[in-house]
């Protein structure tokens, strides 16, 4: 099926990432459900959103260093598991105190997948297919947002909201056995990889960097490029993360749609977005291969883009029926999800081999912390001001400063003089 045995390696993170997403979003879809059972206010809601990534982030930089120190495949592994139990957890909650530890539980068990991810690409991918390679393994997000609301609202008005955390726990044990079975820490390490394959993977782990082996992780986290590159990344989350979590109450809340409808109106935006994930990759890896320059091709795509998504989500605000909101969003979501590979790319052209995972991690860490401010500052901004336009202006604000510091920040990394 696999004529290269990194495909399947990158198929299997497109799961990882696919299920990743449908865990992750699957409370949104519900959230009418929990609210009411629960006797939950917006507010309440902001903080129960924001609670998940308490965990993950902090996990983001713990695991991005344990996948340097114990490989991306038991990193992969421990985590799914762990995630997959306390995202199955979520059914037995039955408060506001017990919902929000369950999720802070469950962002730890998530936090090393970003990094993880990042890792087992950079060990597994020549630099000139990392890009795409990102873009397609990460894809999975954007298809699993898209699928959640058709899959998850069909579960549960068919049985209930508390079923589909059930079902999505066993997929995350099944993903587990197989990866643990095929996966390996690289493909020195493989016994399902060929010679060829080897040398053709070998030979294209280039970087920019004129930064020695030696090293430490600290010096790199001190870079201007690493900080611009988190700043990015971190206005990239926080319009995923607003979206993510505030979407579907934004359609049921503003534009007037029943949860049956919300189910699948909200799967359109992340339909689109797919395309822009998968599509930032391929875009990235082409303007290298024109220019030869590798740093310049992650720019383009990140600031272009940014401000894109700065426009799409400042206009929504003008929005004055479902199919204008939904389109808008669509067309933030497309551009926000085209810069997503290419944070990893960065990280991975700028950095050896070595610290890649604990860059990445810091990386990933700042970035999600969007997810802990966004989704609660717009539960609060929606509760005082009773719509949600100056939680979509304050995202857009955020994507044009991220953009111009990418645009003048992100430069290859020099050694220690």
């Amino acid at each position: 099926m696999f004529k290269k045995f990194r495909n399947f390696i990158l198929f299997m993170l497109f799961i990882a990432s696919f299920i990743n997403y449908i865990d992750r979003a699957a409370l949104s879809i519900v959230a009418p459900y929990v609210s009411k059972e629960f006797n939950l206010t917006a507010a309440d809601m902001g903080l129960i959103f924001s609670s998940f990534f308490i965990g993950y982030a902090l996990f983001n930089f713990v695991g991005g260093y344990l996948s340097d120190v114990l490989g991306p495949k038991k990193t992969f592994g421990i985590s799914m598991s762990f995630w997959s139990l306390f995202g199955g957890l979520t059914a037995g909650t039955f408060n506001f105190t017990s919902l929000y530890v369950v999720r802070v539980l469950f962002g730890l068990g998530e936090g090393p997948i970003g990094s993880s991810n990042n890792k087992a690409i950079n060990n597994w991918f020549p630099a000139s297919e990392r890009a795409r390679a990102v873009g397609i393994s990460t894809g999975g997000m954007s298809l699993g947002a898209a699928l959640t609301g058709p899959i998850i609202g069909f579960l549960a008005l068919k049985f209930g909201w508390r079923i589909p955390f059930i079902i999505i726990m066993l997929l995350g044990f099944a993903w587990t056995a197989i990866w643990l079975k095929y996966a390996a820490d690289s493909p020195e390490k493989s016994k399902f990889v060929s010679e060829t394959e080897k040398k053709e993977i070998i030979s294209g782990q280039i970087t920019e960097s004129t930064v020695s082996n030696t090293v430490s992780l600290k010096y790199f986290l001190k870079q201007p490029t690493i900080l611009a590159t988190a700043m990015g990344f971190f206005a990239s989350n926080y319009i995923l993360y607003f979206f993510l979590t505030w979407f579907p109450s934004y359609l049921v809340m503003e534009q007037g749609l029943s949860v049956k409808n919300m189910a699948i109106v909200s799967a359109i935006p992340w339909l689109v977005g797919f395309f822009g994930q998968v599509g930032g990759g391929f875009i990235s890896d082409f303007v290298y291969k024109k220019t030869g320059r590798l740093m310049f091709s992650r720019k383009l795509v990140i600031v272009v883009c940014l401000f894109g998504a700065a426009l799409g989500v400042c206009t929504s605000t003008l929005a004055n029926s479902v199919t204008i909101a939904v389109w808008l969003m669509s067309l933030t979501i497309f551009c926000q999800y085209l810069t997503t590979s290419n944070y990893w790319a960065i990280i991975q052209d700028a950095v050896q081999g070595k610290n890649v995972g604990g860059v990445g991690g810091f990386v990933h860490c700042i970035s999600n912390l969007a997810g802990i401010i966004g989704p609660a500052a717009t539960g609060f901004i929606v509760e005082f001001s009773g719509n949600f336009n100056a939680a979509f202006l304050l995202a857009g604000i955020l994507a044009v400063v991220a953009g111009l510091a990418v645009a003048f920040g992100v430069k290859p990394i020099k050694d220690i003089a």
